[in-house]
């Protein structure tokens, strides 16, 4: 019975020290702990999520994240145990050393102090204050399974040694349609005022963490990467320290997984783009040599752009802006001399305007961007609205002689491609010839309009044919061109302006616009968005967008005058055409324009197949390629059969090109 009322007893004297110690922490003590508590706080850090990757149309890999392990320092404020510092950074070489990669240079314990950017060297001499404190620096990414596996093992003898998972971004090798694509910068340069981007600048301002971009973060700096960035980059993770008024780490991490960015896939397709790629190079090379003849030999091309647009849906199928460069490059920094050797190629081409690489400035002067004047491929535009607006009939003859006068007592004079006379001519055979002198006639008639603002007429039937605006494509740092014919009509006259721009020397405009124009002519007044961008999916392959084709704008005339304009187009003849296996509609184009006191002349060429039922408008511009049905037209005829072979100009991929010919 005692050692029953003994254990009781002790029973409750355990109880009565419980109760006295809770109430003496509640109302003794409270008060200094909520105080303390105040002082800490969570401070919370982004994590970056793993970016989204792009394929083409077929699933082929573009661009991919591939996922890593990187190591991570966090710096606690204070200059205490500046010894533990270093003997960290000296522990952290020798680690990397051991266990990290034999193939890859390993950095050193200078380097890692450095990284670790704590603001002394390794013999303790203050270098500079720490950028900040809580946020944690990298020190290495790729981390072996080895160094992580010893890392993890042995984190308690590293302290303030984190490790996180992360992407690096990896380009396709076969560089496929790169500058379309895009690249990447780390975000610190994207935001920078001298030469970043607004967006980014703006970005920079969120102090939400689960929104916050980090300054060793890569963000898309161009191209698709840039147009799509938001999607491409997911959500962040967050990861929370609670710390003192001091800064210092005092409890354990609570960590918030960051969202993996979507998936891309491109309207492009791999086969077309890389066939588009080889022929714009094959040719440049061809149209270079000194063998050839002299119709054909253009010493000067060294440049070359074209875009294929499908014509009843908009998707883009081909973008290639030659030369291009290796965007791998970009990341982790793009080395000076690389830069120095590239930095002509890596803006697009074929929607902005790029100058030529020549490194002297003097020489550069003496050649042409990638803007040039369309030339005659402006032709069937200029016949469709002289019959549309009375100004020519299908059926009138009009007699070529070669040359047009005009101005003041008839002094000013053009002529056609070395003053060929044609002779009698219809509204078609002026397509089919190439007359500049029947093109000038409209203009001039519709300069002599009684009661019309003949200028505004004619920049109308530009624009509704997406020449002068943009094509809506949304691609950053597209031009909408130049048209030199406004400034022609201001500081000469109206009808000067109007006699020239009409066989297409008073409108630069970019290749992509060229292809859409194109895709208009073929479909017969519907002007398509550009679509580069099929369908948007989460990283685990559920579906989030699926884009349909977008119509800007549509645009009516009479069926007759349609016929008019396709039948000259399919009598134009072409270098490479003459065994197409389709009807196709052609025009070619010799862009003539003066640059740096010198006369030069750019290919260019337009066309779509098969003729009888469109699928595919090809536009290819070749500065100083000199003739449209030389200089770019083989091309063009690459780019139809690759794109037979892969997909189908009927809709169903015919395979070899070479055997679909033979066998039909």
């Amino acid at each position: 019975m005692f050692r029953t009322n003994f254990f009781f007893f002790c029973i409750f004297l355990l109880f009565s020290v419980l109760i006295f110690r809770l109430a003496l922490l509640q109302v003794v003590e409270g008060e200094k702990y909520a105080e303390e508590k105040e002082r800490h706080t969570n401070t919370p850090h982004a994590i970056p999520p793993i970016r989204g990757n792009i394929f083409d149309r077929n699933n082929y890999p573009l661009a991919v994240s591939i996922s890593t392990q990187s190591l991570y320092y966090t710096v606690e404020p204070g200059n205490k145990n500046r010894e533990e510092v270093v003997a960290l950074a000296r522990q952290l070489a020798e680690a990397f050393q051991l266990y990290g990669s034999k193939t890859v240079v390993q950095p050193t314990a200078e380097e890692i102090i450095t990284m670790m950017d704590v603001g002394y060297d390794l013999n303790l001499n203050k270098t500079k204050d720490p950028s900040y404190y809580s946020v944690p620096r990298k020190i290495k990414d790729g981390l072996t399974e080895e160094e992580i596996a010893y890392f993890s093992w042995n984190r308690d003898n590293f302290k303030g040694i984190d490790i996180q998972e992360e992407s690096i971004r990896q380009y396709n090798d076969k560089r496929i349609a790169v500058q379309l694509v895009g690249y990447l910068k780390k975000f610190s340069a994207a935001r920078n005022p001298t030469n970043g981007l607004n967006f980014y600048r703006e970005k920079a301002k969120s102090t939400d963490p689960t929104e916050k971009y980090l300054d060793n973060e890569y963000v898309g700096f161009d191209g698709i990467e840039l147009m799509y960035q938001e999607e491409l980059r997911g959500k962040n993770g967050v990861k929370s320290y609670p710390v003192d008024a001091m800064g210092k780490i005092v409890g354990p991490v609570s960590l918030t997984k960051p969202d993996k960015g979507h998936n891309l896939f491109l309207t492009i397709d791999s086969e077309v783009q890389l066939a588009t790629q080889q022929a714009i190079q094959d040719h440049l090379k061809y149209i270079r040599s000194p063998a050839r003849d002299s119709w054909t030999y253009a010493p000067n091309a060294i440049t070359g752009y074209a875009v294929a647009m499908e014509v009843d849906s908009g998707k883009v199928v081909a973008m290639a802006s030659y030369p291009d460069y290796d965007p791998n490059q970009w990341y982790g920094g793009m080395k000076p001399d690389y830069y120095e050797a590239n930095h002509f190629f890596v803006r697009n081409g074929t929607i902005s305007e790029v100058r030529p690489p020549y490194a002297d400035q003097k020489e550069l002067n003496k050649h042409p961007t990638s803007l040039v004047y369309l030339g005659s491929t402006i032709k069937p535009l200029t016949v469709l609205m002289g019959l549309n607006e009375g100004l020519v009939t299908a059926n009138e003859i009009y007699e070529d002689t070669g040359v047009f006068h005009f101005g003041k007592d008839n002094k000013e004079r053009l002529t056609n491609s070395d003053s060929k006379r044609f002779g009698p001519i219809t509204a078609y055979q002026a397509i089919q010839h190439s007359s500049n002198t029947y093109m000038a006639m409209i203009g001039n008639r519709l300069y002599f309009r009684p009661n019309t603002d003949a200028v505004k007429v004619w920049d109308t039937y530009m624009e509704k044919f997406g020449l002068g605006v943009s094509t809506g494509s949304g691609l950053p740092g597209e031009s909408v061109g130049l048209k030199d014919y406004l400034d022609t009509a201001k500081k000469y006259s109206p009808q000067a302006a109007l006699v020239r721009a009409t066989w297409g020397q008073l409108g630069k405009y970019t290749t992509l616009q060229l292809a859409q124009f194109t895709s208009m002519l073929a479909n017969r007044g519907t002007r398509l968005k550009p679509q580069f961008v099929e369908k948007i999916t989460t990283f685990d392959d559920q579906t989030v967008q699926e884009f349909q084709k977008e119509v800007l704008n549509q645009e009516t005339f009479a069926k007759e005058h349609w016929d008019v304009i396709q039948r000259g187009m399919e009598l134009v003849k072409a270098e490479g055409f003459s065994d197409f296996p389709y009807r196709v509609a052609i025009k070619t184009g010799t862009s003539t324009q003066s640059v740096g006191g010198d006369t030069v002349d750019n290919a260019v060429f337009i066309a779509y197949a098969p003729a009888d039922k469109p699928k595919l408008a090809v536009a290819v511009v070749v500065p100083e390629g000199r003739f449209g049905g030389r200089g770019a037209a083989p091309i063009a005829r690459k780019m139809f059969d690759a794109y037979d072979s892969a997909i189908g100009l009927t809709g169903v991929p015919v395979g070899d090109p070479n055997e679909a010919a033979a066998g039909r």
